[in-house]
């Protein structure tokens, strides 16, 4: 399978060959979406806590004598069917991080860069080699119509085209080993470098 490359002007740069189990597989929706829930349950935090009544700060005297008030007994202001007692099985930190095959997660991958290229959504470029410079890469990035897109470059990015991109809202670049399938479906262009096929093919492979 062939795809055409471009330079960051525009300009045609040739064709790259592209391996047909990465760039050209029918996408399942199943797939990605067990992937980026795996993706979104693994960065959550689980750090919400709540105090029991081990935790709260009152005294532990008996608030009344047992017998002869006429009321329920009672023997401490932590209880949590008081106001500001402690909160019986509340939220307490932990991972919300649940396991998913690596093969699944390979299979992901292909099916959301193979899921661009069928939308027309996927652009190869020769290279990201910039000045650094962001107003140039801004009105280069506004020339190729590219309005909330993601960079994949090789085995790392390249400093001057991160520094540039830095501040244009709406332009994400990662190395190879960053590509995932939640940054990918997020944005509407898809953008890979030569090095970064290349690198995707040695990683997926």
């Amino acid at each position: 399978m062939k795809l055409n490359v471009i330079n960051l002007d525009g300009g045609a740069a040739g064709e790259v060959d592209v391996t047909e189990a990465i760039f050209d597989l029918e996408p399942r929706a199943d797939i990605l979406h067990r992937v980026v829930r795996w993706q979104r349950n693994k960065a959550q935090a689980g750090t919400h806590k709540v105090k029991t009544r081990s935790e709260v700060s009152y005294s532990t005297k008996k608030i009344y004598r047992q017998k002869g008030t006429g009321g329920a007994r009672h023997g401490s202001r932590k209880a949590p069917i008081f106001r500001k007692g402690g909160i019986y099985k509340g939220p307490t930190p932990r991972s919300h991080a649940h396991d998913l095959q690596k093969k699944v997660r390979a299979l992901g991958l292909k099916m959301a860069i193979s899921a661009k290229a069928k939308a027309g959504s996927l652009v190869v470029i020769e290279n990201a080699d910039c000045e650094g410079k962001t107003a140039a890469l801004a009105k280069q990035v506004k020339d190729l119509g590219w309005k909330r897109a993601l960079v994949i470059d090789g085995a790392s990015v390249n400093e001057n085209f991160a520094q540039a991109a830095r501040n244009i809202d709406g332009l994400d670049v990662l190395p190879t080993m960053g590509a995932n399938v939640f940054d990918i479906l997020k944005r509407d262009t898809l953008v890979i470098t030569k090095a970064g096929v290349e690198a995707l093919e040695a990683r997926l492979k």
